[in-house]
């Protein structure tokens, strides 16, 4: 393989330069893609903005993540790659390190919670790397990836706090600069914060005067919280469905940079989050995982935010996994308005559910779902209750239906 090297060296915590940053592109040329940068006509009226979604859930291993841990791991000496590598990650990162390895015929080994989803072990597997669960979270399987580190004297490939790394995931802030010229404000996620200090570097050495402004978990605000006090904080517990941000506290690395170039650090909800993905997939046919869609989802949360302003919205990763889709789409379709279930309780002789759904069919709304209960403790003997899941335009129509069954003595609650 021809392709031109990073010089190696073990001062990891270097901060990074802009030259690193291209010497990251010229390596990543033909192993990575240079992924879509796409205005939003949708998305721009919805926050009153111009909008621009860049692409990398359309990355290989289909995330950024590949960037960083591509740069690390062709930095490594002869020495080093004869020993391998080994990384600690739940998701992207894992996948990311281990197409690398796979590119450079390195041994590599990938620890995971046990917990992990199956779909991301066996998506890690297929390229090639070898899966140890390990754990219930994160830490204890980075305790497990160091001891393994020690013991085989493999080299650990760190998710963020690393200047190869950081690097590497600033090459799509040259990309965005390439494509849009004009760009005056980069919306992105932030967990432990290597994407944010790479594109910060590669955008404000070039463009000073342009925004670059993190959002987090509202979970997890490590990187918000620890830039406000002034020195690295540490998150004790939380939960978000965004687990690709799910990070208790920033790299040291990452947070010094973070100090120096980024100019905001916001949060977002999971409610927000929920309801972008469901919106990226009805309105821009784009599957997002949880956390690439954060940085959207803050926007579509506080319209109005970068009038008349070339705002890119960086949509980092879209691998989700397929039971969380579903639940994805059906808490939308509620979100929206679109998806009302209600529990009613008849009389459990024939009939009487035909004369409910035929008020229901009058309304012109679609049941999806019908599921009966006669053993329940608050059910009375002789009754049913039945549980109706209904789908309609809007909220508008949802309450027209409300107001339609009240109006015809339907005794019934909303459920959802």
């Amino acid at each position: 393989m021809n392709r031109q090297s990073m010089p190696s060296t073990d001062e990891k915590h270097r901060v990074p330069t802009i030259e690193d940053i291209l010497r990251a592109k010229e390596l990543l040329n033909g192993f990575v893609r240079k992924t879509p940068l796409h205005r939003s006509d949708t998305f721009s009226k919805l926050t009153g903005t111009n909008i621009f979604l860049k692409l990398e859930s359309l990355q290989r291993t289909g995330s950024f993540k590949v960037r960083g841990a591509f740069v690390k791991v062709n930095t490594l000496s002869e020495e080093q790659k004869k020993y391998g590598v080994i990384a600690a990650s739940a998701g992207n990162h894992a996948q990311g390190v281990a197409y690398a390895a796979s590119t450079n015929n390195i041994s590599c080994i990938i620890i995971m919670p046990q917990n992990a989803s199956p779909a991301k072990v066996a998506a890690t597997k297929s390229y090639g790397a070898k899966v140890i669960l390990r754990g219930s979270d994160y830490e204890e399987a980075w305790i497990t990836a160091q001891e393994i580190a020690k013991k085989e004297g493999r080299t650990i490939i760190h998710a963020f706090d690393d200047n190869h790394v950081i690097s590497g995931q600033g090459t799509i802030g040259l990309e965005l600069l390439e494509d849009l010229p004009e760009l005056d404000r980069v919306y992105l996620p932030i967990g432990g914060g290597g994407l944010a200090a790479g594109i910060a570097i590669a955008i404000k050495s070039k463009k000073p005067n342009v925004k670059i402004i993190g959002v987090e978990s509202k979970a997890f605000p490590a990187m918000k919280e620890s830039l406000a006090k002034g020195y690295l904080q540490k998150i004790k517990s939380g939960y978000t469905i965004a687990d690709g941000i799910s990070v208790k506290s920033p790299g040291r690395l990452t947070y010094e940079i973070a100090s120096k170039y980024i100019d905001d650090v916001t949060v977002v909800d999971d409610y927000s989050i929920v309801k972008t993905m469901f919106l990226l997939m009805e309105r821009a046919k784009l599957v997002i995982e949880p956390a690439g869609a954060a940085s959207l989802a803050y926007l579509l949360s506080n319209p109005g935010l970068s009038k008349n302003e070339n705002v890119v919205s960086l949509l980092s990763g879209g691998n989700v996994d397929m039971y969380l889709l579903g639940q994805v789409v059906a808490k939308g379709l509620m979100q929206m308005g679109r998806m009302l279930k209600i529990f009613i309780q008849l009389p459990d002789k024939p009939g009487a559910l035909k004369t409910v759904v035929d008020c229901i069919a009058e309304q012109s709304v679609n049941i999806v779902q019908v599921e009966h209960d006669r053993l329940s403790a608050n059910i009375s003997a002789g009754t049913a209750g039945v549980y109706l899941s209904l789908e309609m335009e809007n909220e508008n129509h949802a309450e027209r239906l409300i107001q339609f069954l009240e109006r015809k003595g339907i005794e019934f609650k909303v459920v959802s």
